[in-house]
Parts: structure tokens; C-alpha cells; sequence
């Protein structure tokens, strides 16, 4: 029987974080503000066991989850590799977020663990969920002095397979709520031309003058937001996106070594055991998945998506936070 595993680390000044081996989920991420006042800024649960058991297991939330083998969606149920055709787990012909048992359903190993860094790691096995290849993944959790989170995914295979690994933490920087008071900003001017199943269909659209411009940092709730799940296509910015409320007086700003950020702002969470006893709203939290296109298995002049033996995947996103 595995194991749940549950691991708590510490910075010196203003974060905790709770990690769960179960999916190598966050469940919590306390930010302390300049007024001393703490805010759990990760939609969780209650417990870490809540998550192995309906009625969570009966959604589709990826709460706090690390997604692989590949975040996002594929089109067609398959993929090509040198000639050779792969099926992978699908529902009308979409595979989402590394299939049905992805990653965010298995049991890692922990790794290593310090007072303000944990490591989990996970072998996803050749043919599981369809993908080719022996994949050894980790997943890196730390707390900087700076007051960073950084979360780092690396991988190797023994042989070619699609990696496109991230993080699916759920943020509001109030703990409760609705995050359209929050203020938003995202350094990009390209996003995914998607269909109605939310497939991209290979073409980039211009964001000036949408509602996917988000250059400029305001209020989420404007007027034309209908809210996201959406891939934002990232400029030369240093910085990629950043997230501040007034309320609390937290900033968040998000760096990413990754071409795209999947953002996702859910109309309302649905009914479970959250930590803060549900005092969300409508659009209660807003996902930031910092990522490489999804479908870019399929789409031959979307960046490169896979991963070759000898090779090593990386994907470092950072999530700075500083105080009003």
C-alpha cells in the first residue's frame, strides 16, 4: 500500500508551504504580510487524505497537482513519434493533463527533505497512459530567502516521449473570496487559437484590443472578462505575469523559463472540503500553469515538445511575493 506522505517547509520570514506526496500536490502555502497578518494563498482541503476520496475524486479540479506527462490538451487520442503512431487515454478524442491516471493521481517519493526545500520524485513507466518510455521525473519545492517559491520539474527517458510538466496551484492572495478585485498583469501579446473541445487549432491570434490583453496591469474584473482557460503566449518580458490585491497587500510576480502560461479562472469551485470552510466566491482563485503549447505534439511548428533519451527536461517557474 502506498504511502500518504504529508511535508511542511519554512523560510525565515513570510512563507510556509504544506506538500502532499499524493499527486505532489500544494495544500497550503501561508504568506505572511507586512502587517504580520498570515493568508493561505493555495485553494486546498482540510486534510491531505480528502484528496484520495470522494467527493474530490469525483472532480476534475487538479487542486495544487503536479500535471504530466503532458499538461494540457492532445488532440486525436494519439501522437506521432519517428514513424511511430502512439494512442494515449482520451474522451471524444481529447486527452487532458497526462490522461485519466495522470500524475496528479500517483504517489511520489520523497526524495530529500530540508527545513525550506523538498524533493518528490516519480517514475511514470514505459506505456503508462499510452506514452513510450521509461519518464524519472522530480519535482523540486523551495522556499527562498527572497521570498520566492520556486518550483522546478526535471526529467529523463530512455526513450522519445512528449514531456510538459507543471504546476496547477489555485491562487487568491485574500485566502477567500473572488480574485476579480485582484490586479493582473500578463507579458504577452500572442494566444492559442483554440476550438470549441479547447483544442488549439495551430494558429497564434493577436491579443491587442481583447480581452486577452492583459499588459497592462488592472482589475481582473473588467468588462469584457468572461474568465480564462486559455495559453498565453509569452513575450521577451524578464517577468511574465503578476498578481497583487489590495486587500491583503500581497504582490505576486511569476517568472518562467517555459514559451506559455495556461491561465484558468474557474466560475465557482465546486462543493468539498476546503480549508477555509468554502468562503469562495464566484471566481474564486486563478491557476497559472507556466508550460510549452499544449497539442504541440501534434502541431509540428508549435515548440518542440519532446523529450529524447540523453536528454533532460526543465521547467523552473517562480512565484515572487513582496508586501504593500
Amino acid at each position: 500500500m502506498e504511502k500518504l506522505e504529508v511535508i511542511t517547509i519554512k523560510n525565515k520570514s513570510a512563507l510556509e508551504m504544506t506538500i502532499s506526496n499524493f499527486g505532489a500536490t500544494v495544500i497550503g502555502l501561508k504568506v505572511k504580510n507586512s502587517k504580520g497578518e498570515i493568508y493561505d494563498v493555495a485553494a486546498g482541503l482540510k486534510n491531505a487524505s480528502d484528496y484520495l476520496e470522494a467527493p474530490y475524486s469525483n472532480v476534475k479540479l487538479f487542486l495544487g497537482s503536479s500535471i504530466g506527462r503532458y499538461a494540457g490538451r492532445i488532440s486525436g487520442g494519439e501522437f506521432e513519434i519517428d514513424d511511430i503512431v502512439y494512442k494515449i487515454e482520451n474522451q471524444d478524442g481529447v486527452h487532458l493533463h497526462g490522461g485519466e491516471n495522470g500524475f496528479f493521481k500517483k504517489f511520489w517519493s520523497v526524495k530529500e527533505v530540508a527545513d525550506d526545500f523538498v524533493v518528490l520524485s516519480y517514475l511514470s513507466k514505459n506505456n503508462e497512459e499510452g506514452y513510450p518510455g521509461n519518464l524519472n521525473v522530480e519535482a523540486r519545492f523551495e522556499l527562498t530567502p527572497e521570498n520566492e517559491v520556486k518550483i522546478t520539474y526535471t526529467a529523463n527517458t530512455d526513450l522519445s516521449t512528449p514531456v510538459n510538466l507543471t504546476s496547477h496551484v489555485y491562487f487568491n492572495l485574500n485566502g477567500k473570496g473572488s480574485v476579480l478585485d485582484h490586479e493582473l498583469q500578463i507579458n504577452s501579446d500572442f494566444h492559442l487559437d483554440v476550438d470549441s473541445q479547447l483544442l488549439p487549432t495551430g494558429k497564434l491570434n493577436k491579443s491587442e484590443g481583447t480581452d486577452f490583453d492583459r499588459n497592462e496591469k488592472a482589475k481582473i474584473r473588467r468588462e469584457d472578462f468572461k474568465g480564462y482557460d486559455d495559453t498565453f503566449v509569452f513575450n521577451e518580458n524578464q517577468l511574465k505575469a503578476s498578481l497583487s490585491s489590495a486587500e491583503s497587500g500581497i504582490n505576486m510576480d511569476i517568472f518562467s523559463n517555459q514559451p506559455a502560461m495556461v491561465v484558468y479562472t474557474p466560475k465557482e469551485f465546486p462543493v468539498l472540503p476546503f480549508s477555509n470552510n468554502d468562503q469562495y466566491e464566484k471566481f474564486p482563485a486563478i491557476c497559472f500553469e507556466p508550460q510549452n503549447f499544449p497539442d504541440a505534439p501534434n502541431k509540428k511548428h508549435f515548440p518542440d515538445s519532446i523529450l529524447r533519451a540523453g536528454e533532460n527536461y526543465l521547467n523552473e517557474m517562480i512565484f515572487a511575493f513582496t508586501f504593500k
